[in-house]
């Protein structure tokens, strides 16, 4: 996994729609999941896979990550999707319901045996308090799996729980999740939120996310993608801030000093690594 891979903003569009499929080419969302599970009726599955199967292989989406959002396992649609997304070769194939470390291995298997190319990698779908609790055996399961996507809605009714702004019934969730994905080197994003008129509580909700320290946030409407690339975007007050950081620790090291102070605070090793992860982040958000 590239860890300076923006995915700031990850966009949900229906499989069955073909306009919706279209106008994605043109969104500035770093990444797109081209769905075949919630948002496509039982009848028009097979109809939007292939659709879906088409898209991901045009390479007509230009910088975008593409991923594919297959039916989950155990589901009559499951199979096929598997097979026609490995045939297709997106970004990613995101699987929902990962409850177990098995599942991911099950779905690799079956990728590999459909002739998945090796670039394709598994995002898996953390949306259950089982998986919360298996979470870090799932992002170890398989090197091809690269990202840990929260399923906010469906956790919040596995709890039993109710939406509310802060989050406060889903907070031990969301650690558990994030602190997962750290321990195994794997980027997280966060759920969806789903009042898309509300975009004070949008940009709230990100926020949080950000300062938890998600790699970006899963959206359903593209009025949601501006806020979500700015406030996952590195501050140009912490570009600048991550430069200095980095001069004031080469020119001490190149003296032999070992203390170093920048804006009246001591710099260790740990803050020239942050100070260089988000220069990197910043440089490749810059490119697109």
């Amino acid at each position: 996994m590239n860890p300076e891979t923006p995915r700031r903003s990850v966009l949900y569009m229906p499989g069955a729609n073909e306009r919706a499929l279209e106008k994605a080419k043109t969104l500035p969302t770093d990444a797109l999941i081209l769905d075949l599970e919630d948002s496509v009726a039982p009848d028009a599955k097979p109809e939007a896979r292939d659709r879906v199967a088409a898209a991901a292989a045009s390479g007509e989406y230009g910088y975008r990550e593409v991923t594919i959002r297959v039916n989950a396992p155990g589901t009559p649609w499951h199979a096929d999707d598997v097979r026609a997304a490995a045939e297709a070769g997106p970004s990613g194939v995101v699987v929902p319901k990962v409850d177990t470390p098995e599942t991911v291995r099950e779905v690799e298997a079956a990728l590999e045996k459909a002739g998945v190319p090796d670039t394709t990698a598994i995002w898996a779908m953390i949306e259950t308090p089982k998986a919360l609790f298996a979470a870090t055996a799932i992002a170890e399961a398989s090197p091809r799996l690269t990202v840990l996507v929260l399923g906010t809605n469906d956790l919040v009714k596995e709890l039993r729980a109710e939406h509310v702004p802060g989050r406060a019934p889903l907070l031990t969730g969301l650690s558990l999740a994030l602190l997962a994905a750290r321990a195994t080197g794997r980027a997280v994003l966060d759920g969806v939120y789903n009042d898309v008129r509300d975009t004070a509580g949008f940009e709230a909700e990100t926020l949080q996310a950000r300062q938890f320290g998600f790699d970006g946030k899963t959206l359903i409407h593209p009025g949601q993608i501006e806020p979500c690339n700015r406030i996952f975007a590195p501050a140009e007050e912490e570009v600048e801030r991550s430069r200095r950081i980095i001069a004031a620790f080469e020119e001490a090291t190149s003296q032999g000093r070992g203390v170093v102070t920048v804006d009246g605070r001591m710099i260790e090793n740990l803050h020239v690594e942050e100070a260089r992860r988000v220069l990197a982040l910043a440089a490749a958000v810059a490119g697109r």
